[in-house]
């Protein structure tokens, strides 16, 4: 069992991983840090944690935690991700793990020093719903790709919510426009050569709130949305010259919508369709690193795909600015 500790008391942790270890077959809940002692108390009463820290730094130091998930702000990642492998834990940190493609590459040095397991916490890749739209496409169900379409957005104008504040990395690209971005490049195992983008700003908050976007992978391209600042919705669909596969709840499955696949022929004329609704895409990330850091061959997120995921979201800034298509570096 590997015995995991949680580097702040965020919302995302409190609904999603830790109710994902608690379920996991692998994994114990078994420590918790805050800044402050009393919130740390708190939380570690709530969910049953033996352990609770008044700082990160003790946390770190403990010898009864094998792994840390990291639910801090997006500002602190890359730090806290190094700082984890330095203290000789495996860490997984919630996605973007880094603003910016070039700091990836401390972490992949640190990693590799370290030989700890780490990755950026992109649960959409371990459900099955993704495992079936890249087989289905590789094995011609559509013909040729020609196009893929995504959307994801919600209504936020909260000014004290972290995606609403820019020193802390917040903003409608790094916390929503990573999905589509990461579940096409997953789903065809290609990557995008060009990106161009239209961004808007709110002119309070200073993030950007709504994003009209456009990748080039070569053969196909991609078009998609992201907003903060919009009606909820999300979908993918990947449209060939034979079919198209539509994914219903793409990205937050089981909270948004009944998760199907749906695949049609040229004409839709016929349809068949996969229910995929007792998956559970955190306890199945929580198992797969469990499994990795085990010594079992299975597929984690890597920090190399997290360097090139976030290389695309990079370009579609670096294009807003150019008023044109940008290469993806």
């Amino acid at each position: 069992m590997i015995r995991w500790g949680i580097l702040g008391t965020a919302r995302i942790a409190r609904e999603q991983l830790v109710p994902a270890i608690q379920a996991s077959r692998n994994g114990s809940l078994h420590a918790v840090a805050s800044r402050n002692q009393e919130s740390s108390d708190a939380f570690a009463k709530r969910f049953g944690m033996p352990l609770a820290f008044g700082s990160y730094e003790e946390l770190l130091a403990s010898p009864e935690v094998d792994a840390i998930y990291i639910p801090l702000p997006t500002s602190q990642h890359v730090e806290w991700t190094r700082r984890c492998l330095e203290a000789g834990k495996h860490v997984l940190c919630e996605k973007p793990i880094s603003l910016h493609a070039r700091e990836i590459d401390e972490l992949i040095a640190a990693r590799d020093k370290s030989g700890r397991v780490a990755s950026e916490a992109f649960m959409v890749t371990y459900h099955p719903q993704w495992a079936l739209v890249r087989s289905l496409i590789a094995d011609g169900e559509i013909g040729t790709l020609r196009h893929i379409q995504g959307v994801f957005s919600y209504y936020n104008v909260d000014p004290n919510n972290m995606r609403n504040k820019v020193e802390l990395g917040g903003g409608g690209l790094p916390d929503i426009g990573v999905y589509p971005t990461v579940t096409a490049r997953f789903a065809t195992g290609r990557e995008p050569v060009r990106a161009r983008a239209s961004i808007v700003r709110d002119p309070d908050f200073g993030t950007d709130i709504y994003a009209n976007c456009q990748y080039d992978f070569g053969s196909f391209d991609m078009t998609f949305y992201c907003s903060t600042q919009l009606a909820l919705r999300q979908s993918m669909a990947f449209h060939g010259d034979k079919g198209l596969i539509e994914v219903t709840a793409p990205f937050n499955a089981l909270n948004y919508d009944a998760v199907n696949v749906c695949l049609y022929n040229a004409n839709r004329s016929e349809m068949k369709k996969w229910a995929f609704q007792a998956a559970h895409q955190y306890q199945l990330q929580i198992e797969a690193f469990g499994d990795k850091i085990a010594g079992e061959d299975v597929p984690l997120f890597s920090l190399e795909e997290s360097r090139a995921n976030q290389a695309a979201i990079d370009a579609l800034y670096a294009a807003d600015l150019s008023d044109g298509w940008v290469d993806v570096s």
